[in-house]
């Protein structure tokens, strides 16, 4: 089974797999919130958005607290 994005790109933004969970859960949460707020409806998962953004580099850890990035491209 394959896996997008690849786990080791995951581990690299965020360094220990039990943090990457909470990180992605915490930002999952975040992400159906701001569209229930806005009215938006969602046409991909919130989880599957979060992970992309700690592939991507928008997510770090930082005192335990989720910081996103204002990483353009």
């Amino acid at each position: 089974m394959m896996l997008y994005p690849p786990m080791n790109q995951l581990t690299a933004n965020v360094p220990n797999r039990y943090l990457l969970v909470n990180v992605v859960a915490r930002r999952a949460r975040q992400i159906a919130q701001e569209a229930e707020d806005a009215g938006e409806k969602l046409d991909v998962k919130p989880v599957t958005l979060a992970i992309q953004e700690v592939a991507d580099g928008k997510l770090s850890v930082a005192a335990a607290d989720i910081v996103i990035t204002d990483v353009e491209g």
